[in-house]
């Protein structure tokens, strides 16, 4: 038994009756590893109790695991190097107990939004922990939402990856969530979200061409101002089954932006601008919004969103990503859009022009924007298109081109990283 050996292992069962998830799951890994053995691990009985009956029955489950996993040692040619255990929630720690139990080491666990209620802080011989397997990389997609964790916020693998935050996810509506609680089905709310884990593995098994990229940042907040787009010395990763073995990192924080539907993949990019001011601003709380222009395709206007106040005479750093792969970059777009308008605004604008005392219109200067793609590592330089006028107030946009003295990191032909 020298092929591949999959254990799938469900989560707490509220119906009794296992997900349409599983099938699919099931479904993607005998296509994608043709050769494989792929055992579902049917713990129903123990699973569709209360929750924390269910709780102390993972221990139990993962123990029953080990035992078969022993047995097969057993046989000739068989190794726990080729295992790969994939728990969805309470089924993640169910694998953690696995391999914690088994005599000698699992070749890779797969947390899928691993739960959090009763795992939380805990010791880690009681959850999921980098000691399980020889690699434990993790999915977190259902964090602090509504006050409520339903996945596990904390690290618990060598590289725990927290897609969109790991808060709300696209395509999984808030008015859903809203409207569950509302009428008391919340497990159908929470539902999208915590199973977004399973389907981001799905699509990585599926779209081995379309490998979304996670990137190593100390926080969401961090990531979400762009600032953790950088490759060197392994921090970024794909996600899902093609994720690269990292042994020497434990407790890694990955983050990455993702579609609403399969392929989830999108292409991130980190935008430096640097605003001067003129006019002894002490503030401004613009609405910009970025249209890149590339070789293979454009983007649709895309938001900078400013995740603190915006810096004047200082460099700010924004992240941006579009759905489809622009190619090489040739030039932006930058447009500030007036905020809009309400009947107190309008009515203190009034005052204002009847006083005389009229609020100075809002401008800044920018010469330049520096980006950098994360999925390549690329890095451009875009000058304004005319050097005489740089300046942009609400209701204006300015063109860059690229500027004449810039170099590309890497030249050639267009590769994705090679991840290490």
């Amino acid at each position: 038994m020298t092929a591949k050996t999959f254990f799938i292992i469900h989560g707490w069962a509220m119906t009794g009756i296992l997900g349409e998830w599983l099938y699919k799951l099931v479904s993607a890994l005998r296509v994608r590893e043709r050769g494989a053995n792929v055992v579902v691990v049917d713990w129903l009985p123990l699973a569709h109790q209360l929750y924390t009956d269910a709780v102390n029955n993972t221990k139990t489950v993962g123990h029953s695991i080990a035992r078969m996993l022993d047995w097969l040692q057993e046989k000739d040619g068989f190794s726990l190097g080729n295992v790969h255990l994939i728990g969805y929630s309470l089924g993640a720690h169910v694998a953690g107990y696995a391999g914690n139990f088994v005599t000698g080491t699992v070749g890779r666990i797969t947390g899928l939004d691993p739960a959090g209620p009763m795992f939380e802080g805990v010791d880690i011989h009681s959850r999921l922990s980098p000691d399980d397997a020889d690699f434990v990389d993790v999915l977190h997609t259902y964090t602090r939402s509504f006050g409520l964790s339903i996945g596990i916020q904390m690290p618990v693998g060598h590289i725990d990856i927290y897609p969109n935050g790991g808060d709300f996810q696209p395509g999984c509506g808030l008015n859903d969530v809203l409207g569950s609680i509302a009428y008391g089905t919340i497990a159908e709310g929470v539902k999208c979200e915590h199973q977004r884990a399973i389907y981001l593995f799905v699509d990585s098994l599926m779209n081995e061409d379309k490998a979304s990229f996670a990137f190593q940042c100390t926080d969401s907040h961090r990531f979400k101002k762009g600032i953790c787009l950088s490759c060197r010395k392994n921090r970024c990763n794909s996600i899902g089954y093609n994720a690269k073995r990292t042994r020497h990192k434990r407790n890694s924080k990955m983050y990455l932006k993702t579609r609403a539907g399969m392929p989830f993949r999108v292409y991130h990019y980190q935008m430096k601008i640097h605003f001067f001011s003129y006019k002894n601003m002490t503030e401004i709380e613009p609405i910009f919004y970025v249209t890149l222009y590339g070789t293979s395709a454009d983007s649709q206007m895309l938001p900078l969103e400013v995740v603190e106040r915006i810096g004047l005479n200082a460099t700010n750093t924004f992240l941006v990503y579009t759905e489809e792969d622009l190619g090489d970059l040739l030039k932006i777009r930058l447009t500030w859009k007036r905020a809009p308008q309400s009947w107190y605004s309008l009515w203190t604008e009034f005052r204002r022009y009847l006083s005389q005392s009229r609020k100075p219109e809002q401008e800044v200067n920018i010469r330049r924007i520096r980006v950098k793609s994360g999925e390549t590592q690329r890095k451009y330089a875009f000058c304004a298109e005319d050097p005489e006028n740089t300046s942009i107030s609400p209701g204006q946009e300015l063109w860059f081109h690229k500027c004449l003295d810039s170099r590309r990191i890497k030249s050639g032909t267009r590769q994705t990283v090679e991840l290490p």
